[in-house]
């Protein structure tokens, strides 16, 4: 099965694909991971995604389908696939198309988790990391056991700056720009099924299961 997951920041898509790829059986593709692991192995792709990379400038489409279509080919992904974080774009959702045409292949389902704009920015801006040890905390749902002290190490908790209110509101900004004319592209071709993200996390994997017919 050939699932696409989209959803904003903070909509829990890491959690849920980890589910997933044990519920289908098939790989999780991420374009982060895709991009490290080919500068990594130092291919023809990821030495051109590097010189991106290396002076700060986002990754040409071209190159990220490149890798995307060099990903969908591993064995690994005859089954199917859980593809996060692309397309994140209608021109990069259109040159998907045309690599699976390429391969002779066709997406089965878009999944789209939706959670209102200040449950994401409560799950967001309440996250606490630990500076010395790493160690993540919510002030909601996992707190450190004394405020702003880390349970592991003993280190300070602190709020990240991409994690404060007004840059979150920022994030969803971008992300419902970004993404609205996708969801109509998917929704328009009878791809898109929209799963409330609300819940716990059983709850809301039960309507993806559900979603796809399992």
């Amino acid at each position: 099965m050939r699932v696409i997951l989209l959803g904003p920041p903070g909509a829990g898509k890491g959690t849920q694909a980890k589910l997933l790829i044990v519920r289908l059986g098939v790989p999780q593709i991420s374009t982060g991971d895709m991009l490290r692991a080919a500068v990594a192995a130092g291919t023809p792709l990821g030495r051109e995604a590097k010189r991106f990379m290396d002076r700060g400038a986002l990754v040409p489409d071209a190159v990220i389908v490149g890798l995307v279509r060099e990903r969908l080919q591993a064995p690994d992904c005859g089954r199917g696939y859980i593809l996060d974080g692309f397309p994140r774009t209608v021109a990069q959702a259109e040159a998907l198309d045309t690599a699976l045409n390429e391969l002779r292949a066709v997406l089965d389902h878009v999944l789209c988790l939706e959670v209102p704009s200040e449950e994401l920015i409560a799950r967001i801006a309440g996250r606490r990391t630990c500076r010395a040890c790493g160690a993540m905390y919510h002030v909601r749902f996992s707190p450190s056991k004394r405020e702003g002290v880390c349970d592991v190490c003993g280190g300070e908790t602190y709020q990240r700056d991409d994690d404060r209110e007004e840059t979150v509101r920022q994030r969803l900004t971008v992300y419902a720009d970004q993404t609205a004319p996708l969801i109509r592209f998917y929704e328009g071709r009878g791809l898109l099924r929209r799963i409330a993200g609300t819940g716990e996390i059983s709850e809301i994997f039960a309507r993806m299961v559900h979603s796809l017919g399992g």
